[in-house]
């Protein structure tokens, strides 16, 4: 066009103006959605905050939500990064956990359970009773034992050095960084691929979300929140001068990330253990690719079968997660190769959960957009319809229109976390 005239020139600009490359492209989550989910937020952990707890502890526990009377460890973890808990707040709970850390000696209960040196514990009582395994609030000898592990949970101890990092992000302060160097060492870690192992001897629960399911061999979710305590404490020891602790923590989080596809990985799905419990893992699957501990030709391929499942409808249901797809069953009867006695299709046996669902729809995003905002949709649409009668939901079900917990925090701090991030 050697002249072009005005008419051209306009024509010119309407047709830029109309290609879609140069639309603003939509976002994950809308302003609408975020803003619905924060004031929801907001809400469940107000709902949570427990002023029984005053008088005995000195301070308002966090709660999971609903009528738990117990501050857990890993519940309030999936809160406190979401921005809506205060720096008082998280240093109370710290140094509550911090207070009743096991200390330098081991605890036999019997012939039964055995708390380690320095284990973290479970759950808090108002009147700061240490409860170290799930199914009970007895913080006395009679705690422990299978169905919920000889030791401890591990991901606690995970958990207490991440809240610890958190609180140092928002005061600069370092709280008994020892006491963390311990806790993180408590944990039984295979010393060639630094996974978190357990076996039927001293079997532990490796993450709280699984604690009524039987694993044993090397865990993929603990090790994945070990990966990440290592490059936390490392940060944490060079604030405190002890960046030397550093060097042999970077090798090992090194040698974890190297062996997870190699250790777990299983028809494009990473399998929850090695030894009992080696069905597909959809909440491990997927947080491995949230953390990013994948190289990028294994996350392309491991995303790949992830998408494929939410198409299916095999790990989804009203934007929350299953924790095995459905096609990946082990038996007609259980999700899992060995549970606590949960029915098919209830709680961690098969039920839907939004705890994940952030991580998901942000690991999605990279694959396909349309399919990470339809899980998001989906999942504000059900906190919208079902608010009145008690959503968030700690899990849910179609089959018999199945809810259990309501008003459960870490459903919707945790996507807020992911989602707003």
């Amino acid at each position: 066009m050697a002249n072009p005239t005005r008419r051209d020139f306009l024509a010119a600009c309407g047709a830029l103006a109309a290609t879609p490359l140069l639309r603003p492209e939509e976002p994950l989550i809308s302003t609408k959605d975020l803003v619905y989910l924060t004031a929801l937020a907001t809400s469940t952990i107000e709902s949570a905050t427990k002023q029984a707890s005053v008088d005995k502890a000195g301070f308002a526990f966090v709660t999971p939500g609903g009528d738990y009377p117990s501050f857990w460890i890993r519940d309030f973890s999936m809160a406190a990064g979401c921005g809506l808990i205060s720096t008082e707040t998280l240093r109370n709970h710290v140094q509550l956990a911090i207070k009743v850390q096991n200390g330098p000696t081991e605890r036999r209960l019997g012939d039964r359970a055995i708390i380690p040196a320095y284990a973290v514990p479970d759950h808090i009582n108002y009147e700061a009773g240490a409860v170290f395994y799930p199914g009970t609030y007895s913080s006395g000898d009679d705690q422990g034992g299978e169905p919920w592990g000889v030791l401890p949970p591990v991901d606690d101890h995970y958990e207490f050095i991440h809240l610890s990092y958190l609180l140092w992000k928002k005061s600069n302060q370092v709280e008994a960084f020892d006491q963390l160097v311990r806790a993180l060492e408590c944990p039984a870690v295979d010393p060639k691929t630094q996974l978190v192992t357990t076996d039927a001897k001293r079997r532990a629960v490796g993450f709280g979300f699984c604690d009524g399911i039987y694993f044993t061999g090397s865990l993929l979710f603990a090790s994945l929140l070990r990966y990440r305590a290592l490059k936390e404490m490392g940060d944490m020891a060079v604030a405190v001068g002890q960046s030397a602790k550093t060097v042999d923590w970077n090798i090992q989080r090194a040698q974890l990330k190297k062996n997870i596809v190699l250790t777990f990985e299983n028809a494009g799905w990473l399998k929850a253990a090695t030894e009992i419990g080696q069905q597909p893992d959809v909440w491990g699957t997927t947080y491995a690719l949230y953390l990013g501990i994948l190289a990028p030709q294994d996350a392309k391929r491991i995303r790949k079968t992830l998408a494929d499942a939410v198409r299916r409808g095999t790990i989804t249901h009203k934007g929350a997660v299953r924790h095995v797809p459905t096609d990946h069953d082990f038996s007609p009867t259980s999700a899992w190769e060995k549970t606590a006695g949960e029915g098919l299709n209830r709680y961690q046996n098969g039920a839907y959960w939004h705890v994940p669902s952030g991580w998901l729809a942000k690991v999605l995003w990279q694959e396909d957009k349309l399919l990470a905002r339809q899980v998001v949709r989906e999942m504000v649409a059900h906190f919208q319809e079902e608010q009145s009668k008690g959503a968030p939901w700690e899990c849910l079900h179609p089959d018999g229109n199945y809810r259990q917990n309501p008003v459960y925090m870490a459903s919707v701090t945790l996507p807020l976390e992911a989602l707003s991030s």
